[in-house]
């Protein structure tokens, strides 16, 4: 070991995989490969499985390193263990927040790499979603140590898992129209198939798909569990061997079935149709980007919060004006299917997220760590918040000054919109309800930001009730 040399933190939520255990050191991401799991992430290696799997963008990519120079929380790697160094992933976000294609396009990557694992002679340990992240729109495997060696005959053992966590969520939303993401984020094992049985309409009940993933199992644990059966899929050894091509073919299935689901519901929600149907015109929308374009080529900043980003225009402009990485946040449906088909056909650095602003994720978990609040993960340079604040200060009776600490508390410099009480939308939502107001107005909310920032430009979008802001703090 070198004298001074740095210490790698184990990751609060890494310890479910003793043997791939993730350390962060700096701005760095670590795993240590231990025990069993070694020769089975020699195998996958010396195969070239890694490396393909990494060059078409699906896993990360992982760098061995040697440990002799660095110090860690834990024990010290053994001589027989393998320490691995992968790229870090721009922001970490987690099955719940993800839109409705976005849970999708992960399910579909998990399937196809456990069918290529599988034409490899390897296997994948769990289904868990939470080994997917996304770089962009794209979601990238970053659990290497979940590739294991492959036993003829055996079944898979994540299928309650992938069901639980990709699959039974998809279909809550496909089928009834009702977001899974509330449910999935009180529930971080997923929604059970006990659950979303009582759920499914009774149409669902006659499919055989839904009676192989669904009813079947919901019947077999709740015999198990009563009685009348054994030991629960996957743990006897009387059953009968699956072989390899059914194990393909079972996968097959399912990633038809998951391709060929849609959202009930999306086109229908309040926003799915902002950009056509918003009550400013061309010439005001046009100073409003160009005020947004203005502000991001001269902070240029690497990771850009965009709160409010609807369908992901002001994204996309941030990113054509220097923004390296864009992380939209928005709590309408309809708006971020066409914000995640966006990003996706422009191949952009945009990663639209499903957000209640007045209820953001908070910590959860084991010991309230292991998965982190928004503000934990905060790692934003920038951030814009266009048509946004009236949402929660008009919306949600959130006032002035605690909006204000929240927004600036995520990143030291930004675009806010403010939003007067005369605009068509504030004057549509005060006629649902009393104005309980006499605070809201451009001077008190200029007011707040001058006391909790540098105001470095401001300006009244043309005849509107509209007026941009750009802070600094000294942060």
């Amino acid at each position: 070991m070198t004298p001074g040399a740095n210490r790698a933190t184990s990751h609060p939520a890494s310890f479910r995989d003793p043997t791939g255990r993730v350390y962060v050191l700096e701005d760095r991401i670590l795993r240590v490969i231990s025990g069993k799991a070694v020769n089975d992430y020699r195998f996958a290696r010396d195969t070239g499985f890694l490396d393909r799997l990494a060059d078409k963008g699906w896993i990360v990519r992982s760098v061995e390193l040697d440990a002799s120079c660095m110090e860690f929380d834990g024990p010290r790697p053994s001589d027989s263990d393998v320490l691995v160094e992968h790229p870090r992933i721009p922001f970490i976000s987690y099955p719940y927040e993800w839109p409705f294609r976005s849970l999708q396009l992960a399910a579909l990557l998990h399937l196809d790499i456990h069918l290529a694992a599988l034409d490899a002679g390897l296997n994948l340990s769990d289904a868990t979603a939470y080994n997917v992240q996304f770089v962009g729109s794209k979601p990238v495997f970053i659990d290497i140590s979940s590739f294991v060696r492959y036993k003829e005959g055996e079944y898979w053992l994540g299928h309650r898992q992938f069901c639980e966590q990709f699959l039974n969520p998809l279909l809550l939303q496909a089928t009834t129209g009702v977001p899974y993401q509330p449910w999935y984020r009180g529930a971080l094992d997923g929604l059970s198939v006990a659950h979303l049985a009582q759920l499914l309409p009774w149409r669902t009940r006659a499919n055989w798909r839904f009676i192989a993933h669904i009813f079947l199992p919901n019947h077999l644990q709740r015999s198990a569990v009563a009685g009348h059966a054994g030991p629960v899929e996957g743990t006897s050894k009387k059953q009968r061997p699956l072989s390899r091509s059914a194990f393909v073919a079972l996968l097959r299935q399912l990633r038809t079935w998951i391709a060929g689901l849609t959202a009930a519901g999306a086109d229908a929600s309040t926003w799915s149709d902002y950009e056509s149907s918003r009550t400013y015109n061309e010439r005001q929308q046009a100073e409003r980007l160009e005020f947004v374009r203005s502000f991001i080529s001269i902070s240029a900043p690497k990771v850009l919060w965009d709160f409010g980003c609807n369908a992901g225009e002001f994204s996309i402009a941030a990113l054509d004006a220097g923004a390296t990485t864009v992380v939209g946040f928005d709590f309408d449906h309809g708006a971020l299917a066409t914000a995640v088909d966006r990003a996706e056909r422009s191949d952009a650095s945009f990663l639209p997220l499903f957000l209640d602003a007045a209820n953001p994720s908070p910590s959860q978990g084991w010991d309230e760590r292991e998965r982190q609040s928004l503000r934990a993960r905060s790692n934003a340079d920038a951030l814009i918040a266009m048509a946004f604040e009236h949402h929660l200060a008009i919306g949600k009776n959130v006032p002035l000054p605690q909006l204000l600490d929240w927004l600036i508390s995520l990143a030291p410099r930004g675009v806010v919109e403010f939003v007067g009480k005369r605009d068509p939308q504030v004057r549509r939502m005060l006629s649902l309800r009393e104005d309980i107001f006499p605070n809201y107005s451009v001077e008190a909310f200029t007011a707040c930001l001058a006391d909790r920032s540098a105001i470095v430009k401001q300006h009244r979008v043309t005849d509107s009730e509209r007026h941009l802001f750009w802070y600094e703090t000294s942060s």
